[in-house]
């Protein structure tokens, strides 16, 4: 079962010196929260959803990753040099992946939380892809359409793991309703990188 914030795996450096530091500041973030309608009442159902999600990780990411193996598109962005998947790096994103769940529920979204937004956006572009699992074969970065798109599919397929603890209909919402926001905003942030300076 994953671990809490602060969990020691490859790659995972969150609040490392080492990392890229975001070119957005916390009235900037304040203002996509305001945006994406992100209150006080979210962070505390994003908080109820981490507690749900803990122990139910592996399943979510074994949907996630069945519908990315589905998708020659999509697990083409995990292939080595023969075209087929990396079975070794689709093994270490997942746990890091994992980890993204319980910190976009755990988490404050402070700087140093907004570094490593920066820090995970730069690992999908030409910047940094690659690097921290030294993955040479791979493609070089992950195009910002399937960035956008993947929205959906990691928000929809949640709502029935978050309906899996005898939660009432309205608190199983406004989990979901909390994670759609999240998730949005992480994207949003993520999709910095790809765009032209002063044009974010």
């Amino acid at each position: 079962m994953a671990e809490g914030p602060g969990r020691a795996l490859p790659g995972y450096d969150f609040g490392a010196q080492t990392i890229a530091r975001s070119p957005i500041d916390l009235d900037e973030l304040d203002l996509l929260k305001q945006t994406v309608l992100f209150t006080e009442e979210d962070e505390n159902y994003l908080h109820l959803a981490g507690q749900v999600l803990e122990d139910q990780l592996d399943d979510v990411l074994d949907t996630w990753y069945d519908f990315v193996a589905s998708h020659p598109h999509l697990v083409y962005y995990f292939s080595d040099s023969d075209g087929e998947p990396d079975t070794n790096y689709l093994s270490r994103v997942r746990e890091r992946f994992k980890q993204w769940v319980l910190d976009a529920c755990n988490r404050p979204y402070d700087q140093e939380w907004l570094d490593y937004q920066q820090e995970i956006a730069l690992r999908h572009t030409r910047e940094k892809k690659n690097q921290t699992d030294d993955v040479p074969s791979a493609p070089e970065h992950i195009g910002l359409r399937y960035m956008i798109a993947f929205i959906y599919p990691i928000t929809a397929t949640l709502r029935p793991f978050l309906a899996n603890k005898g939660h009432s209909e309205e608190e199983v919402e406004k989990m979901f309703q909390a994670w759609f926001k999240s998730v949005v905003l992480h994207v949003t942030l993520w999709s910095q990188p790809y765009t032209k300076e002063g044009d974010f």
